[in-house]
């Protein structure tokens, strides 16, 4: 026998106890590229990996889900809160208060100024304390401005100074949009993120719907003829409760939650962040601008419609503008997927010039009816720029950008994109105190608001120049696509 058929024919050597063999799969132990989530005491989870599919499949979706259904009702929240000022401005006369005309546009359009500013430092709250732990939190703090209101209008001789500083509190309330989207985003998948992100604003933004809808009808319910005001910030009390409990019982922090400081620092270097905030300003500061003060527009034009009765209550239609301006934000988006967000954008603007002219040309006819149909519309091409604008954010850091014209990561450009949509949405709220503030200016230098309008018409005619300069015209003459 040869010693090559000998060493053939010897047994195999008996493998080590307690080692296994190095190409079998280890009973009962993880693979490497399928991190196990590992839940902590707080309700911290470690390991969240949305990325990684096997993980999302069997449990990341189910917990990304819950986590989105509670931030939606939170987020909700704290639009209606943030909205609350705008309804009862132009119920403060029937309750015995005498303010000036200038006076209401500033208790309308102060919300909007804290809540815009807040939105920056929210942004970093939950990679700081845990998104559970920061809804609970930001959620609770809705009670001090709801209370508030409800002490002020108790007492018509409650200061104007008093009423301006709890109207100023009611911005903790815009607030809560740019935590809630930071948190969202830490939890779904790139694939899926958009999406989610959508139904999170949309949610939110319905919160301006809802509370013109249903505040009107609580402080009449029951008033004999008169108004409850404090209902008006009462109403809300359970629900924050609920929101807040909810959040304690069913939401989780995520370990992998971090603050990009340093993103958010090179991003405002980027002049596509100025440019998209701008464009912001001119959409969702419309949205939420035309919100605010819509009541009160329907009573200075047609104080006949400013509340309609049906039975023992009144109704406002106020809430069907910002109604159909939050839902057609996720169809503007979805456009934008299909036409082009530059496209989108420019058509947007487009109409609400449009729009806002024919408004202006068809007033003399004092037809509430037409007024309100051209309000609606205006709206809705507001909602549709918001999800275009919100859309073409993460394309032109990925595509355009500094950074990524000298060549940086996905990675990178991504952290920029992220840390954009933060900044963008923030300066883009202070919309909502510009519209207010520039319709005050007007009434007090003419009598009227018109000018203001022409005003608003010249502005959607600058900033669709500035998109398709930009984002077109660029675009078709360097063949890069349209964002």
């Amino acid at each position: 026998m040869t010693a090559e058929q000998s060493a053939d024919t010897r047994p195999a050597a008996a493998p080590v106890p307690n080692q296994p063999v190095l190409d079998q799969p280890v009973p009962n132990q993880p693979v490497l590229d399928q991190p196990v989530l590992d839940h902590r005491p707080g309700r911290w989870i470690a390991n969240w990996d949305a990325e990684n599919k096997e993980q999302w499949e069997s449990q990341g979706r189910s917990i990304a889900r819950r986590n989105l259904n509670w931030s939606i009702f939170a987020e909700f929240l704290g639009f209606v809160v943030w909205q609350l000022w705008s309804i009862v401005v132009v119920q403060l006369p029937a309750a015995g208060f005498t303010f000036t005309t200038s006076e209401i546009f500033w208790l309308i359009s102060m919300p909007s100024l804290v809540g815009a500013t807040l939105r920056i430092p929210y942004t970093f709250m939950v990679p700081r304390f845990g998104g559970r732990n920061w809804t609970i939190v930001s959620a609770l703090l809705l009670l001090i401005p709801s209370i508030g209101l409800a002490l002020c209008v108790a007492n018509p001789e409650t200061p104007f100074g008093t009423m301006l500083f709890v109207a100023a509190l009611a911005g903790l309330g815009g607030g809560n949009f740019a935590s809630s989207m930071a948190n969202i985003t830490f939890f779904y998948p790139a694939r899926e993120k958009g999406w989610a992100l959508g139904l999170n604003a949309a949610g939110g933004n319905l919160g301006a719907a809802v509370a013109q809808l249903a505040v009107p009808i609580a402080i009449t319910l029951l008033a004999a003829g008169t108004v409850n005001l404090p209902m008006a910030g009462l109403m809300w009390v359970p629900l924050i409760l609920l929101a807040a409990f909810g959040a304690w019982k069913y939401m989780d922090n995520l370990t992998s939650a971090k603050g990009d400081v340093a993103g958010s620092l090179a991003a405002l270097k980027e002049p596509h962040l100025w440019i998209m905030a701008l464009l912001y300003i001119g959409t969702f500061g419309s949205f939420i601008g035309f919100a605010g003060v819509f009541p009160k527009l329907i009573k200075d034009y047609f104080p006949a419609f400013s509340s309609i009765g049906v039975g023992t209550v009144a109704l406002s239609l106020a809430f069907l503008g910002p109604l159909v301006g939050s839902l057609a934000r996720p169809y503007g988006g979805r456009m934008a997927d299909r036409m082009g967000g530059a496209r989108m954008t420019v058509a947007a603007f487009a109409a609400m010039a449009v729009i806002t002219l024919t408004m202006i040309w068809t007033l003399p006819l004092k037809n509430f009816w037409l007024f309100l149909g051209l309000f609606l519309l205006l709206f809705t091409a507001s909602g549709f720029g918001n999800g275009a604008t919100y859309r073409m954010i993460p394309i032109i850091f990925a595509t355009s950008s500094r950074a990524a014209k000298a060549g940086a990561s996905t990675v990178t450009t991504q952290r920029l994109a992220s840390s954009a949509l933060g900044l963008i949405s923030a300066i883009g709220a202070y919309g909502g105190f510009v519209i207010p503030q520039v319709l005050n200016a007007s009434n007090s230098a003419s009598g009227s608001y018109t000018p203001a309008f022409y005003g608003f018409v010249g502005a959607y005619v600058l900033m669709l120049t500035v998109c398709w300069a930009c984002y077109i015209r660029n675009a078709n003459r360097n063949a890069l696509g349209h964002v």
